[in-house]
């Protein structure tokens, strides 16, 4: 078994105490991060290779910021994408490794802002490259999962309220599409494949009691090509780690593969 799990962290630095309890009980086998806002130079390598895990990371500032922690061996790959130095001249918002023969990418998708902002020309821009970068990443036909914060809610039943959300982002048919181009190269929603359910969420707003009052989106994702997605057996949302002092608005999602 194989635990993959994905976890928009919004800031390492203040939630590191949460990820180390996570990380105790979860035992994920991998670990992509997203929003770690950090610099490369002071991830903490050693505090997690403590606790029996490999990495790399991709940051500049505080903004962003992408991560791979795996327990089954880790080989970098690639800061950014296939067309980026990966030396700070551009968002850090991509990673890539091979952790234990899976090859793994974590994402952070910009959030658009909305729907007349130049921001959102950025985002369909941005997932254009990643599916272009996926074809120089791998092939569909090997052990692949592409994990983190798409910022879609692909279809309306991953959105508390629909009719909530017209005219906003993260619902609108530019980037439903965008999403599922990227699923087109050869990429499966492990999650949604097992569990058919409306009103499983992954992020929560912090304003406006959203959490308590179950007002969420499934926005975070861990796609996996068909091997992968064959082996897959058993996923869920871990509601309890956006609980409690501190947490992310965004709840860990893992899914075990056989």
């Amino acid at each position: 078994m194989t635990r993959v799990a994905t976890w928009n962290v919004n800031s390492l630095r203040a939630r590191i105490d949460r990820v180390d309890e996570w990380l105790g009980y979860a035992k994920p086998d991998i670990l992509c991060m997203q929003e770690t806002k950090m610099p490369d130079g002071i991830f903490p390598y050693d505090h997690f290779s403590e606790l029996g895990y490999e990495a790399i990371h991709y940051g500049h500032n505080q903004w962003n910021g992408v991560a791979i922690l795996s327990r089954v061996g880790l080989e970098p790959i690639k800061r950014g994408f296939f067309d980026e130095d990966g030396d700070g001249s551009s968002e850090a918002r991509s990673v890539w490794a091979e952790c234990g023969g899976i090859k793994v990418g974590s994402v952070y998708v910009p959030n658009g802002r909305a729907l007349d902002d130049p921001h959102m020309d950025y985002k369909l821009q941005w997932l254009t490259r990643l599916k272009e970068h996926l074809g120089k990443f791998a092939d569909p036909t090997e052990n692949v999962v592409v994990c983190g914060d798409f910022n879609v809610a692909p279809a309306d039943e991953d959105v508390w309220d629909i009719s909530k959300m017209d005219g906003m982002t993260h619902v609108s048919e530019p980037e439903r599409s965008a999403f599922r181009s990227v699923c087109d190269w050869g990429l499966t929603d492990s999650f949604r494949e097992l569990n058919k359910s409306p009103g499983l969420f992954t992020w929560w707003d912090f304003r406006g009691g959203s959490f308590h009052k179950h007002e969420g989106m499934r926005i975070d994702f861990v796609l996996a090509s068909n091997p992968m997605s064959e082996r897959a057996y058993f996923a869920t949302v871990d509601r309890n780690a956006r609980k409690g002092t501190k947490p992310s608005d965004h709840a860990p999602l893992f899914v075990d593969f056989g």
